[in-house]
């Protein structure tokens, strides 16, 4: 699944090539608000554009109910996009059909179009045939370089490709070469680190790591469930009471492959105020509640991430947005961006953390797509990226 095509295989010059992007972007008074993922995939735009293509821009943004709906329209990130390139660039009010038929055809090489939202038409997320075939007619290439969208199939994302000449642009390259690699040839020892609240939004990721990784170490409201999995008293931490046996049996299954926090930081009630107390894992007084890993556990977790090979972390250590309670994330962040391993970081909040941390640029790779990581260190095969041409 990781060994496909990517813009730099073909010749796109004087060809019209559809590139699906994540710009799924925030919208306020007419205004985008956070421009990341415009500027993420940037560089595939412009490579496009000094080797000569005319470029056809899709994407969906948000979660449009019925049909069209201005306050998702996709025209906004069009002036955008235009003030960031410094040039004009052309709007369509549709995806498909005659209206965006016309636009596409009149472009000239260094041309750039931005389509209407592509969830205004209910059959995108159904994955029409038709609908990815009116896309198909727009052009001569398809590139996908939405990989946050990559784990849906959609008629933008994996339908599409079924009818044009296929491959990956640069910010989807640079995903299947990090986590694809991590996943299928790590340089070893690999070690996972996996956070956040939920054993069950990460059943299927522990129990594929545990397979593939030298270590997985855990941490964040996960360890709680574990912990009481144990026989351990948690007293009023977060713990779910239906996924107790799952993880016995990842307990069992994990051996000594999965490591838990060896001390915590627990606190009297939720609050960033709240009264602390370290102490090593153990009965956990009623009222107190688990908010952080210890200092000996980042001591412990410290010595594995030094000696890693490939490193790859999703998911926070403890309640990082209470900066009493941080210190578990900001101090894997530490270790992490101070190790010499290939390291990958994909989730919302293990990236805040790293970038709060001042620490981005030393990180290998930052993952730009949230639910198709996780589905990709599940192991599960991503729709929009098999879709795409083999090398």
């Amino acid at each position: 699944m990781f060994n496909k095509k990517s813009i730099r295989d073909i010749d796109v010059y004087g060809k019209r090539v559809l590139v699906r992007v994540d710009y799924n972007v925030p919208i306020a008074e007419g205004k985008v608000t956070d421009d990341t993922r415009i500027r993420a995939a940037m560089p595939t735009v412009e490579y496009l554009l000094q080797h000569g293509a005319a470029l056809i821009l899709c994407s969906h943004l948000g979660r449009p109910k019925d049909g069209p709906d201005l306050k998702y329209s996709m025209r906004p990130v069009a002036a955008h996009l235009s003030a960031l390139l410094g040039q004009p660039v052309a709007f369509a009010e549709d995806c498909i059909g005659p209206t965006a038929e016309a636009a596409a055809k009149g472009l000239q090489p260094g041309d750039v179009l931005v389509l209407e939202n592509t969830r205004f038409h209910p059959q995108e997320t159904k994955n029409d045939p038709e609908m990815a075939r009116q896309l198909a007619v727009l052009a001569d290439i398809y590139v996908n370089d939405a990989f946050g969208s990559a784990h849906r199939a959609h008629a933008s994302t994996e339908g599409v490709a079924r009818f044009l000449p296929a491959v990956a642009g640069f910010l989807m390259e640079d995903e299947i070469r990090y986590l694809g690699q991590a996943i299928d040839q790590p340089q070893r020892p690999f070690i996972a680190i996996l956070g956040g609240a939920k054993i069950s939004d990460k059943i299927g990721v522990i129990r594929n790591l545990l397979t593939k990784a030298d270590q997985v170490l855990i941490g964040g409201g996960m360890a709680n469930t574990f912990f009481k999995a144990q026989g351990y008293h948690i007293g009023d931490s977060l713990v779910e009471e239906d996924a107790l046996e799952t993880a016995r049996q990842l307990l069992q299954d994990g051996g000594t492959t999965l490591r838990l926090p060896v001390d915590v930081v627990i606190a009297d009630r939720f609050d960033a105020n709240a009264e602390l107390k370290v102490m090593p894992m153990g009965q956990i007084p009623d009222g107190w509640r688990i908010l952080d890993i210890g200092p000996e556990t980042i001591d412990a977790f410290g010595k594995v991430i030094g000696d890693a090979g490939t490193i790859v972390w999703n998911g926070p250590m403890g309640v990082f947005e209470f900066p009493r309670f941080a210190e578990g994330t900001f101090g894997v962040a530490r270790l992490v961006a101070k190790s010499n391993a290939i390291s990958v970081i994909g989730g919302g909040d293990s990236v805040a953390a790293i970038n709060q941390a001042g620490l981005a640029g030393r990180i290998t790779h930052i993952s730009t797509g949230g639910g198709a990581s996780l589905e990709m260190l599940e192991g599960l095969v991503l729709p929009g990226l098999a879709a795409l041409q083999d090398k």
